[in-house]
């Protein structure tokens, strides 16, 4: 017994000498490490006293500040910038969904502005601005070595006024220019109409009122259906739409998923992760979902299109997304600013990460390009083909009912409605087909796809 803890005793004395010897080197680099962190601070001190007296014009001493505190952390990555005062308030102001501007997300890519996407029925929208446009200009001014913030400013202005931006597109051979008059963005999170026998939602942002917009648009459409048995499935349309706020995300994923989780938060340090799971209930009561992205979904939209996917909840349609998998926190700051600071990656529920990857659609649906003007479309003639009952003296079908013949006439227009749906949007015509093919297989063949809440 005694030899025990004689043994026992040696062992703990032998691990405080290790403990002294490791913790000894530990703590000198430690210190050193804050000593030289001391002297940059002493040397970043010595630079704005310099600056001050001796830059061959006064400076504001504030505005030096502001920008040495936004280079910091625009050095970072390009979602974590300073927000002054104003910003600050803008971006209050944008989460409540309405706000002065041109309507576009904007990120910096090798120095030049890149638009994520532009928003629905905005300035930017109706001038042919799109998703993965690099602006290398505005007004005559080259952004290229600014920070994001101070190419925004540039693009920033009173409602009314005409801003001048220079676009490169891939696939156009040479930059041009696009006029844009400024407006005051109103937007609407969740637009809801019926596409025949679908509901389409369109989200184009997550803030404040996406989720109560989805619910109560959902719940108008399938009232307008005659209820949700003559539904036969929902369309998300997640294309162009930057993201927003996390906890929108989750909501609407949550709107469609029974059980398991959404999405989850990992940080530096672990105690500050964290995971967000559904509850019981599904708004779509089990019907088929079809998720459209495109290069311009990011963040939230993906959120949504990654738990949903994950889940084997809806079918994803369309292009990769734009890969957006970090989360942004806004810390107010002294003098009503505020930092935005990158504090976590998330994770779909399989656990990938799609920073920079994006979400891979099930079905790849490239969208054509706008059409051309009539001006740019060359002179051909349309052949025009006859049918038999064009020709003169054709027998009529006497095999048919009127009840038959009326029906064949309505179909005939839905075909017609829906080539024409084709030339306006192809992605979302392709998305309706689908939801149509899966109606077709009834219950039974939905939920051997996989389709139905696991």
């Amino acid at each position: 017994m005694k030899k025990f803890a004689l043994a026992a005793f040696g062992g703990i004395g032998l691990g405080l000498l290790v403990t002294t010897q490791v913790a000894g080197p530990l703590i000198a680099q430690e210190a050193e490490r804050n000593a030289s962190v001391y002297e940059q601070l002493d040397q970043f001190g010595d630079i704005f006293e310099r600056i001050r007296s001796q830059y061959v014009e006064e400076v504001d001493e504030a505005e030096l500040i502001e920008a040495a505190i936004d280079g910091m952390l625009s050095s970072l990555d390009p979602h974590s910038s300073y927000l002054s005062p104003d910003d600050a308030a803008d971006m209050r102001v944008q989460t409540r969904g309405e706000f002065g501007g041109l309507g576009i997300e904007v990120t910096q890519e090798e120095g030049f502005v890149k638009v994520v996407s532009p928003m629905d029925g905005t300035p930017a929208d109706a001038a042919g601005i799109e998703a993965g446009d690099f602006i290398t200009g505005v007004d005559g001014e080259s952004v290229l070595g600014l920070t994001l913030d101070e190419a925004v400013d540039l693009m920033r202005g009173p409602v009314g006024s005409e801003i001048v931006i220079t676009v490169v597109r891939e696939g156009e051979v040479e930059p041009f220019d696009v006029s844009i008059i400024r407006d005051t963005i109103t937007l609407t999170a969740v637009r809801a109409r019926l596409e025949g026998e679908s509901v389409v939602l369109r989200i184009t942002t997550f803030n404040d009122q996406t989720y109560p917009n989805l619910a109560e648009g959902l719940e108008e459409q399938i009232a307008e259906a005659g209820g949700v048995d003559n539904v036969n499935g929902i369309i998300l349309d997640l294309r162009n739409n930057p993201g927003g706020l996390l906890n929108q995300a989750i909501r609407v994923s949550d709107a469609f998923l029974d059980a398991g989780e959404i999405v989850s938060t990992r940080s530096r340090d672990p105690l500050d992760s964290d995971r967000f799971s559904a509850s019981p209930g599904d708004l779509a009561d089990g019907k088929p979902i079809v998720v459209l992205i495109n290069g311009g979904s990011a963040s939230a939209s993906e959120i949504v299109a990654g738990a949903l996917q994950d889940h084997r909840r809806a079918i994803v349609v369309g292009t990769k997304s734009f890969g957006k998998g970090s989360v942004q926190t806004v810390m107010p700051l002294r003098g009503d600013g505020a930092m935005r600071l990158t504090t976590a990656r998330y994770y779909t529920p399989s656990g990938r990460s799609i920073q920079s990857l994006g979400i891979q659609p099930d079905i790849i649906v490239e969208q054509p390009r706008r059409p051309l003007t009539e001006e740019e479309v060359p002179e051909e003639e349309t052949p025009v083909f006859r049918s038999e009952s064009d020709l003169r003296g054709a027998l009529d079908n006497d095999s048919l009912s009127e009840d038959e013949i009326l029906q064949i006439e309505e179909e005939r227009a839905r075909a017609e409605e829906v080539a024409q749906r084709r030339e306006d949007d192809y992605q979302m015509a392709y998305a309706i087909d689908i939801l149509r093919g899966l109606s077709a297989l009834g219950p039974e063949g939905i939920s051997t796809l996989g389709m139905a809440n696991p």
